[in-house]
């Protein structure tokens, strides 16, 4: 959330370990060959339990399951893989390939809008005798490059293609886009394949690390090198801030007659059409009808883009959000009503605690409470994603709205959006049980902005009841104060649950 003009997705693909597909045909311009002497030591395997937290039983977990990738080894005892592969992990442990020494590691930093994580070792001495691999973040359309994998045999090899396409495009999340490197390459099907480094072939310096490959067009998507060195600066500096935004969508001024009525001449400059509340350029006074002509030292043009030293034309998102970082001020220079103006945004970031519903959850147990078999959760959209990957059409369209609504949310103050997911059968919820997905308004006439309402309210019944007030049909629900204690202790017994509520 909060940035701008973002590119069209990238094709969400298999990753090369999923079982579901089998493995792609060898292609003859592409063949997988030993890799280089002089990089056989500079990977490990990364063994990972994961296990996620049930969101639609708040108080347990899902079945745990297994995931193995390849980690590049990187200066100062460092490991690098995709923050997906260590996504709601259990345990994390480290591999060496040949030996099969094996060490536990600590997760030193993940971030989940740019897909990166940074592991060390608990044995300080394991990567010893490993040459770390370089960054490289140079690499340019036409450039070849190698996937590395092992096989069974635990030989390291390196599947090489060129590299077609830098863009911005989408990453794991929905609403992320960063600059990404695809290349055509046919990937085989191998062990530990789940995320793996990619090197460029001139000079075995890490280009970037496997983000998603599609076996239909035989198209490989890669983190590239200047998102990573942005991660890693950004953590070396001792306060990791994230990818900046400036916080503002935009519209394409293509139409004459739309350049004329904002008062631009000459071929460049784009028209905001919302600045997000609370954003950089929200606090910068950017305003929706002001035309951009230029950020920093770029200019940009009428399709929202600038060009870029080593790329050319490229998405002005990838100039504020990884050649800039958070706390930086730049100079926005804009036409206001036809008068040119020049603003200072220093840019930020939002972490996903501060959306109204926050856009992505891993990693920590739900909040809910339970009041007489009632259950009431904080939405997220982590809890949409639960009807699958067309979830914006299958899942409750309120809910849905939502999400898509944040910025009217802030506007409104609401700090989370609490619902009632589903109802536990107690003799005090009879005739509600079918109930689910609805939002709860308030309790006893406090309005609810958290979980956090959800106590203060219960202390006030009015008449001996508690009234639950609900955005939809049946708008409102009673539940009686004087038996509510015993109800509760009655669905904790007979759920065999933990605990009524986890507010932390």
């Amino acid at each position: 959330p909060g940035q701008p003009a973002p590119a069209p997705p990238a094709q969400p693909g298999r990753r090369p370990n999923a079982s579901a597909a089998a493995p792609a045909a060898a292609n003859p311009a592409t063949p997988s060959a030993p890799a280089p002497k002089k990089i056989e030591a500079s990977v490990v395997r990364v063994n990972v339990t994961n296990q996620a937290y049930d969101l639609i039983r708040p108080w347990s977990k899902k079945a745990p399951f297994a995931r193995r990738g390849l980690g590049a080894v990187l200066a100062k005892g460092r490991v690098l893989v995709t923050a997906e592969l260590v996504q709601n992990q259990n345990y994390v442990e480290l591999e060496k390939a040949i030996s099969g020494d094996r060490s536990p590691a600590r997760i030193l930093l993940v971030d989940y809008e740019a897909n990166l994580a940074l592991l060390e070792p608990t044995d300080k001495k394991f990567l010893d005798g490993l040459k770390p691999i370089e960054l490289s973040t140079e690499t340019v359309v036409g450039d070849r490059v190698g996937v590395l994998q092992l096989e069974q045999n635990d030989a390291l090899v390196t599947t090489p293609g060129p590299v077609t396409t830098i863009e911005v495009a989408r990453y794991q999340l929905d609403d992320t886009a960063f600059l990404l490197y695809r290349l055509a390459v046919s990937l085989p099907l191998k062990e530990s394949s789940f995320t793996a480094p990619v090197l460029r072939d001139k000079d075995a310096r890490l280009a970037g690390m496997l983000l998603r490959y599609t076996p239909q067009t035989q198209t490989a998507d890669v983190i590239p090198g200047p998102v990573i060195a942005h991660f890693l600066k950004d953590f070396d500096s001792g306060k990791y801030r994230g990818f900046p935004r400036a916080g503002f969508i935009f519209a394409p001024t293509r139409d004459p007659q739309l350049r004329r009525w904002a008062g631009l001449k000459g071929g460049g400059g784009i028209l905001v059409t919302e600045v997000l509340p609370g954003s950089a350029a929200d606090k910068a006074g950017l305003k929706a009808g002001d035309a951009l002509l230029s950020i920093g030292e770029v200019s940009v043009d009428q399709d929202g883009n600038y060009e870029d030293a080593l790329y050319g034309r490229i998405a002005l998102s990838h100039y504020l959000n990884v050649r800039h970082f958070a706390d930086e001020k730049l100079p926005f220079k804009i036409l206001r009503e036809g008068k040119p103006l020049t603003l200072e945004v220093a840019l930020g970031r939002k972490a996903p605690e501060e959306y109204p519903v926050m856009p992505y959850f891993f990693d920590r147990a739900p909040r809910y409470e339970i009041v007489g078999g009632i259950i009431l959760q904080e939405l997220s959209r982590q809890h949409l994603k639960e009807w699958g990957a067309d979830w914006r059409k299958a899942a409750p369209q309120r809910l849905v709205l939502y999400d898509q609504l944040q910025a009217q949310l802030v506007k409104e103050g609401r700090q989370r959006v609490v619902f009632l997911s589903q109802v536990l059968p107690t003799e005090a919820t009879v005739g509600y049980n079918e109930m689910a997905m609805l939002v709860v308004t308030a309790i006893n006439g406090v309005k609810l902005s958290s979980l956090d309402d959800v106590d203060r309210a219960l202390a006030q019944p009015a008449n001996g009841f508690h009234k639950i007030e609900l955005e939809d049909h049946p708008r409102e629900i009673y539940l009686d104060a004087a038996t509510l204690a015993q109800v509760d202790e009655g669905v904790r017994r007979t759920y065999r649950l933990p605990a009524l509520k986890r507010l932390e």
